[in-house]
C-alpha cells in the first residue's frame, strides 16, 4: 500500500493532519491507529471517562516506573488507544494555555509559535459562543461550552476563592488566563466532542482518506537514512505501508518516541542496548519528558455532592434515564467543573498553579467514591522543572516502555507543590465555603500547614498524574 501522507496516531494531532493534508482531494492519505473505532458508547458519553479509562479497549494502561519523587509508587498512565486518542477518553476541560508560554516557545526559536502565530488557529478550530469574538471562534469544527451542570459547593468554592483575594475570570482562554471561574469544556449536544468526532467524521467519506483500525506500528521503514514508511500489523497481518511524501508521527508523549528508538533513531547507547541497528545518534529522543502531578486536598461537606447521589442502583438508573431523555444531568459532567489559575507569590510574571474543583472525591487505592458527601480541590503545578524520559524495555513495540517521570525532583517543584496546598486550605477558610466544609479528610489535620516536610511527604505519598505529559520529541 503507498500513498502521499502516512500519519502513524489517530489521536488529537493525527485526526487534525487527516482532515487538512485530505482536504484539496489531491493527495492520498494514510491514517494508522492501534485502536479501534469510537465505537463505544461511553465514549461520547461526557462522564464515560470513568469507563474508558483502565479499559483496554480505548486505553494503552500505561504504568509508570517506581518514582523517587512519588515515595517509590508507580501510577498508571492512562492514553488512549481508540480513534481520537486521549480526546476519546479525556476528562473533556478546554484548556489553550498561557500566551507566555507560546511567546517563549517562538523566543526558543520555534519560529511560528508564538502567540499571535497560534491564536488564529485557535479561532479557526473552535466553535464557542462566549467571549471576546477577537480572540474566540464562533464556527470551528471543535465545540467548545460552559458547562450546563452547575453544582453550588463548586460556586461557593469559585466566590470563597475570589474573597481569598484572587481575581475572578469568566474566560481564561480569553485575554488572560489568571483567575478563577469555571471550566469549558468540548462538548456538543450533550455529546464529547473529540478530535475524531470533530475533525475525523467530516473526512470519513472522502476517497483519498484510508483509516487503519487495529493497525499497530512494529518500526519505521528507511531507504537509508530516509523514512519511505511503516511496518505495521494490520488485523494480525504484517505489511508496511509506504509514504510518497512523508510520515508524520502522531503517536503520542509515550508512542512516538517509542516508534522512533525501535526503529534506531535515539541514544545510540540505548538502542544497542536492545540489539537494534542505529540509524541516527538523537539523544533527546524520550527525554525531556515532563508531566503535570496534581495533589488532591479533600472537604467533606454538609452539601449534597456526586458521592451520595450515584451510591445506589436506583440512582444510577435515574441519572441514565434523564441523560437518555434529555442529554442533560450528571452524565454530562467533565472531570472537574471549576478552575483556577493562581500565583503562588505575587512577583511571578504568571499563573504557576492551578486547581481543578471536583464535586465528588473518591479513594486512591480503588477509585471508588467515598461514601460521604465531599469535594476535591486538585492542585497542580503549572510550569514543573523536573525532567524524565520514556525508555526501551525491548526492541517489540508491543511491550510497554520504561516510563520514568521523575515528578518533585527539584526544589521549585517541591516548593509549588507545597504553596499550592496552602492556597487549598486559605480558600477553604473563606466564606462562603468555610460554612459548609465539615472537616478536611485528606491531607487532614495531622499534617500541619506549617510542616514544609509533611505536607510535601503527603504530596509525595498520594498525588497523582493529571493527564498531561509531553516532550519527549521536543521541538528545536
Amino acid at each position: 500500500m503507498e500513498f502521499d501522507y502516512v500519519i502513524v496516531g489517530a489521536g488529537s494531532a493525527g485526526c487534525v493532519m487527516a482532515n487538512r493534508l485530505s482536504a484539496d482531494g489531491r493527495h492520498s492519505v494514510a491514517l494508522l491507529e492501534a485502536g479501534g473505532r469510537d465505537t463505544n458508547p461511553w465514549i461520547h458519553i461526557p462522564v464515560g471517562y470513568f469507563k474508558t479509562m483502565g479499559n483496554p479497549g480505548t486505553d494503552w494502561c500505561y504504568r509508570t516506573e517506581r518514582d523517587p519523587g512519588l515515595n517509590g509508587r508507580s501510577i498508571t498512565w492512562p492514553r488512549g488507544k481508540v480513534l481520537g486518542g486521549s480526546s476519546s477518553i479525556n476528562g473533556l476541560l478546554y484548556v489553550r494555555g498561557q500566551p507566555e508560554d507560546y511567546d517563549h516557545w517562538r523566543q526558543l526559536g520555534n519560529v511560528g509559535w508564538g502567540w499571535d502565530d497560534v491564536l488564529p488557529l485557535f479561532k479557526r478550530s473552535e466553535s464557542y459562543g462566549n467571549g471576546d469574538a477577537v480572540l474566540r471562534g464562533r464556527d470551528g469544527p471543535l465545540s467548545v461550552s460552559d458547562s450546563a451542570v452547575q453544582r453550588e459547593i463548586v460556586d461557593r468554592w469559585v466566590e470563597a476563592a475570589v474573597n481569598a483575594g484572587y481575581p475572578a475570570n469568566s474566560d481564561y482562554n480569553g485575554a488572560t488566563q489568571e483567575g478563577v471561574g469555571h471550566f469549558q469544556l468540548t462538548l456538543r449536544n450533550g455529546r464529547r466532542c473529540s478530535a475524531a468526532v470533530a475533525y475525523l467524521r467530516p473526512a470519513k467519506r472522502r476517497p483519498n482518506l484510508s483509516v487503519l483500525t487495529e493497525c499497530p506500528v512494529e518500526a519505521l521503514d528507511f531507504d537509508g537514512r530516509r523514512v519511505t514508511g511503516v511496518k505495521v500489523r494490520h488485523k494480525g497481518r504484517p505489511m508496511t505501508v509506504r509514504a510518497g511524501r512523508e510520515v508524520i508521527l502522531a503517536a503520542g508523549t509515550v508512542a512516538s518516541p517509542q516508534v522512533l528508538m525501535v526503529s534506531g533513531i535515539g541514544a545510540a547507547d540505548e538502542i544497542r542496548a536492545q540489539g537494534i541497528k542505529v540509524v541516527a545518534d538523537l539523544p533527546g529522543v524520550g527525554k525531556n519528558l515532563q508531566d503535570h502531578l496534581q495533589a488532591r486536598p479533600v472537604y467533606r461537606t454538609s452539601l449534597s455532592t456526586i458521592n451520595t447521589e450515584i451510591n445506589s442502583f436506583v440512582k444510577q438508573c435515574l441519572i441514565a434515564l434523564r441523560y437518555a431523555a434529555t442529554r442533560s444531568g450528571p452524565m454530562t459532567m467533565a472531570a472537574s467543573l471549576g478552575t483556577a489559575f493562581l500565583k503562588t507569590r505575587p512577583e511571578l510574571a504568571t499563573p504557576d498553579i492551578q486547581f481543578h474543583i471536583q464535586p465528588f472525591s473518591a479513594s486512591e487505592k480503588i477509585n471508588q467514591p467515598h461514601g460521604f458527601n465531599a469535594f476535591t480541590a486538585s492542585v497542580l503545578q503549572l510550569r514543573p522543572e523536573s525532567r524524565g524520559e520514556v525508555r526501551l524495555r525491548s526492541a517489540d513495540m508491543r511491550d510497554h516502555p520504561e516510563i520514568h517521570p521523575n515528578y518533585l525532583a527539584t526544589r521549585t517543584d517541591q516548593d509549588t507543590i507545597v504553596a499550592g496546598i496552602r492556597v487549598a486550605r486559605r480558600i477553604a477558610c473563606q466564606s462562603p465555603l468555610a460554612e459548609v466544609i465539615t472537616g478536611e479528610f485528606t491531607p487532614g489535620a495531622k499534617v500541619a500547614e506549617e510542616d514544609y516536610e509533611a505536607v510535601l511527604d503527603w504530596a509525595r505519598s498520594t498525588s497523582t498524574t493529571i493527564y498531561h505529559p509531553t516532550g519527549t520529541c521536543k521541538m528545536g
